[in-house]
């Protein structure tokens, strides 16, 4: 099975050397590795085509986020299966054998998940797949968990998340690639959905564990990604998701942005209300998309549903920030 690795860049040349020097030695003839350089002014390309002449380099005139970025390695990849890699993550030891077993034990797996942990504390998870919730909330399943808690044998889990994943050619060229109106964050997401929608099955690889700094491109707590998030939350859940679905947890969903509007209005961090306002405001232009995309539905209401859980309490997910904020200024 051939194998292509792509990991996006955007000036992030202090990260890739760590990156790299751990993966290379896991690849042998099989495996390509593609770095799609997003526009860096920091000289990432030149260095990297100096530095690491067996990688192969795609450099782009521009940044194009992270949908657009990964979608140009994407559409160059020669490998069957097509797995991205943040550039700010550190492969642990056989991470390419183990994100890998799963299509081989499963030849119709659309996805295999790695875990990704705390590049600073690698005994906690920073993600272990993606968790829905009936709120319209999506995040990373086992976020502060031990990683000694998770199963050994790799097991079905709802999505992946983009910054250690996967993905069998013949899924994506099923349902799509990334959707580049995300620009970055939650497009994982959307893919995620897309297969689910069409039965495809993912799998989290509990022995696949990369090191990630985490936000270390996005910014952690940076206005332009808060506004993205807010933005993008809206534009999954009016593409993606069922109609049976959204009409039993729109008032959730509401709910949940009220008081999320309401805190920003406390804090006056107006990203948070203008990207789901502007995310709102597109959809007359996503419903033809979300047509399409229903349209292709094969799995039942009741597959799908399984996979939602609960709406959290405000204070638990309050809870869980603050000890998000805690751990990450412990870097």
């Amino acid at each position: 099975m051939k194998c292509s690795v792509i990991i996006l860049n955007w000036n992030g040349r202090a990260l890739l050397a760590d990156c790299l020097n751990a993966l290379l030695p896991q690849c042998d003839a099989s495996i390509e590795v593609l770095v799609v350089d997003n526009g860096s002014h920091d000289g990432s390309a030149a260095w990297l085509h100096q530095h690491y002449p067996q990688v192969r380099l795609l450099a782009l005139p521009k940044n194009r986020g992270f949908s657009g970025g990964v979608n140009v390695g994407l559409h160059v990849a020669r490998g069957d299966v097509l797995l991205l890699l943040n550039n700010d993550a550190i492969v642990e030891p056989n991470f390419i054998a183990a994100i890998l077993a799963p299509f081989e034990q499963q030849p119709t797996l659309a996805a295999s998940a790695g875990v990704l942990t705390f590049a600073h504390q690698p005994t906690i998870i920073a993600s272990a797949g993606i968790q829905l919730y009936r709120d319209g909330v999506a995040t990373d399943a086992g976020l502060l968990q031990p990683v000694a808690q998770l199963a050994q044998q790799p097991y079905l889990i709802w999505g992946g998340s983009g910054g250690a994943v996967a993905y069998r050619r013949a899924a994506l060229a099923d349902v799509g690639i990334f959707d580049e109106g995300y620009f970055a964050y939650l497009e994982d997401v959307d893919l995620a959905w897309r297969l689910q929608l069409r039965e495809w099955q993912t799998m989290l690889a509990p022995q696949a564990v990369v090191r990630h700094i985490y936000s270390a491109t996005g910014g952690e707590g940076s206005p332009f990604k808060d506004w993205l998030i807010a933005r993008n939350r809206w534009r999954a859940i009016l593409r993606c998701w069922p109609t049976p679905l959204l009409a039993r947890d729109l008032a959730l969903m509401l709910a949940y942005d009220g008081l999320a509007c309401a805190q920003a209005l406390v804090r006056r961090r107006w990203t948070t209300i203008t990207g789901r306002l502007y995310g709102l405001r597109q959809w007359p232009q996503l419903r033809q998309q979300r047509q399409a995309i229903q349209a292709r539905r094969t799995a039942s209401i009741n597959e799908l549903d399984r996979w939602i859980q609960p709406a959290r309490s405000p204070l638990a997910i309050w809870r869980e920030n603050q000890a998000l904020a805690r751990l990450i200024k412990q870097r």
